[in-house]
């Protein structure tokens, strides 16, 4: 009878544990949709959208269009994935040398409840000057999140606070703000700046 109940503890472990990976695979796809088109073959990612940089100046979609740029959602009380991806995304600036010069790059706030265009500007500024903070109204930054095709959520926290669940992709966008490809968090950094001189060399 030992055995038999021993036997069944790891019947419903294995279970338990092919559950999760089948939901965290789920999961990754429901908003791993960046190489996904329409009927026509264009692709669903990138559109209009009207944002406030760090200045408290009204940005749009048209304003980044002219060059290639790179475009990364996150929010500024982020414990881990933001800062790693803002830290590796200024390593790649750098190493893009001046190439850098001929795209633009852009951190878009998924919380705007907290992330104030001040706020937004103090932070992505101890990373790069070069990359633009981005914020808005609840409604202006649900249109880029749209846009974009972004997974984000607010999950509520212990004492009435709460974090943001959300995509980690640096969506590359052409000149003529079409998507182009992505670069996936933790990618390995001389992937990814080979993708950012590919888009560059897109515009020449």
């Amino acid at each position: 009878m030992q055995a038999l109940g021993r036997l069944r503890l790891v019947l419903w472990l294995a279970v338990a544990a092919l559950v999760v990976v089948v939901a965290a695979t789920v999961g990754y796809r429901q908003f791993d949709r960046t190489t996904t088109a329409s009927a026509d073959g264009s692709a669903l990612v990138g559109g209009p959208f009207t944002l406030i940089d760090g200045d408290g100046n009204e940005v749009t979609d048209a304003d980044l269009r002219g060059e290639p740029f790179a475009v990364f959602f996150g929010f500024t009380h982020c414990p881990d994935v933001c800062p790693t991806s803002l830290f590796e995304l200024s390593a790649w600036i750098e190493a893009l040398g001046a190439d850098a010069e001929r795209m633009r790059f852009a951190f878009v706030s998924v919380d705007p409840e907290r992330d104030t265009p001040e706020r937004m500007k103090l932070y992505v500024g101890s990373f790069s000057d070069r990359i633009l903070p981005l914020t808005g109204s609840p409604e202006q930054v649900q249109q880029a999140i749209d846009a974009y095709r972004v997974y984000a959520r607010k999950v509520p926290l212990e004492g009435g606070d709460y974090t943001m669940d959300h995509s980690a992709f640096v969506y590359l966008m052409d000149a003529n703000g079409a998507y182009h490809s992505h670069i996936t968090y933790g990618e390995a950094p001389d992937l990814a700046v080979g993708k950012l001189q590919e888009l560059i060399g897109t515009a020449s």
